[in-house]
């Protein structure tokens, strides 16, 4: 909930300002976009942490692996964000894609580093191989 609600009160000042919508409008989209992210990010976390676990992989978890990880989960929600947007701000496709690129974008970034530091903080120990 931490990753969320920090990413809204930066992203949906950010996206207001850029757009011109209006802040309810704009706060509302982000609010649901976070819900439908809360909601794969479970999910994807789930299966991604069952493959790392069958493929053995390397821990601490190397910035490939995280770049992996933040790439796979941005892709499927630019996907359906575009369709949520499009429809939430009455916009074209095109529109939709392009602002749903630049929350992709914001949010690749973002949780690049917040997942950075995660790892800092709580580093997981080392595998027997």
């Amino acid at each position: 909930m931490l990753f969320e609600f920090l990413a809204v009160l930066i992203a949906a000042p950010i996206a207001h300002w850029i757009t011109g919508q209006s802040i309810a409008s704009i706060g509302g989209l982000t609010l649901i976009l976070s819900l439908i992210a809360m909601g794969w990010n479970y999910l994807y976390n789930w299966i991604f942490d069952h493959v790392e676990h069958a493929q053995n992989w390397p821990r601490p978890r190397p910035l490939s692996v995280r770049l992996a990880h933040a790439l796979g989960f941005e892709l499927v929600l630019l996907l359906v964000g575009v369709v949520v947007i499009a429809w939430g701000l009455n916009m074209s496709l095109w529109k939709a894609f392009l602002m749903d690129l630049g929350f992709m974008l914001f949010f690749l970034f973002y949780a690049l580093g917040y997942n950075w530091t995660y790892d800092q903080l709580f580093p997981l120990k080392p595998t027997a191989v």
